[in-house]
């Protein structure tokens, strides 16, 4: 019998799987993903005992419960991320976002901050949203009501940020004070966070090419950094349209340095590179 590590990935299969994936999860999957492809899936199709990528395609499809194509999404997902990513976005917040959005809710007499992490992979981006925001609040925090709402497609992904246990190299990013303050120390040398921590971010699974979403409010801020790169022009564009609905006006997007906005869409305007407002 041909093993598994000597199943080739026929143009066909490949164009097959490629496009499922586009369908069901906006995500473009280009000639130079192939040898990701073949490489993810190979424990996939080992497990399964098939004999092929079509075999495992089938099998994918022909699951009415949907488990098999969130496997297949997951073991496809890139979740590199680390602690305070593009660090500038969270001094601009912590500076400029916060403050303003402060006086927005004094002059308005509310008291509610929501942020939205949207592609939070391994849960670094909302835990570092949450440090920024209790350091901005200090003993305030307690008087507000902020939520930070932190979605992904991987299930995998979201397991690891519920958990919130990061290895010692994982904190490279976060300094000696927030480590002791809003980490605990545990016998393996691992960092797992702190309860205030984790009360304060909300993860959920969320495929984001979905026509609407299912929130009750708007955000006064969004993150979604590093993660339309993966999208095609048309799935970007209508992915924008849906965080633009989902933006208090006043409120802003935060894309990856990588990435840029069509700024003749007419929705948000241009702040500086990878940050945006909506008027």
């Amino acid at each position: 019998m041909t093993t598994v590590d000597t199943i080739r990935l026929t143009d066909e299969e490949f164009r097959l799987i490629s496009d499922l994936v586009y369908r069901k999860c906006g995500i473009k999957l280009g000639e130079q993903k192939r040898a990701l492809i073949i490489g993810r899936l190979q424990k996939a199709l080992r497990s399964g005992s098939f004999g092929s990528f079509k075999e495992y395609y089938d099998y994918v499809v022909k699951d009415h419960s949907g488990r098999a194509l969130l496997d297949l999404v997951d073991r496809i997902s890139t979740n590199h991320t680390f602690f305070f990513r593009e660090k500038d976005h969270f001094d601009y917040l912590s500076a400029v976002v916060l403050p303003e959005i402060s006086e927005t809710l004094r002059r308005k007499q509310r008291c509610d901050v929501r942020i939205w992490s949207a592609g939070c992979s391994s849960g670094e981006e909302p835990y570092s949203l949450a440090m920024v925001a209790s350091e901005y609040y200090g003993d305030r925090i307690l008087g507000a009501d902020l939520g930070i709402l932190a979605t992904d497609i991987s299930i995998s992904a979201l397991e690891k940020a519920t958990a919130g246990i990061y290895p010692e190299e994982s904190m490279s990013t976060v300094s000696l004070a927030y480590r002791h303050k809003y980490f605990t120390r545990l016998k393996d040398g691992a960092w797992a966070v702190k309860k205030s921590l984790k009360d304060m971010v909300l993860f959920r699974r969320l495929n984001l090419i979905q026509q609407s979403y299912p929130f009750k409010g708007m955000f006064q801020v969004i993150f979604c950094r590093n993660v339309m790169i993966y999208f095609d022009k048309v799935t970007q564009k209508a992915l924008v349209e849906r965080f633009y609905r989902y933006t208090e006006p006043g409120g802003y997007l935060f894309i990856g340095h990588s990435e840029t906005l069509d700024r003749g869409a007419g929705l948000y305007r241009f702040v500086q590179p990878s940050v945006y407002k909506k008027e």
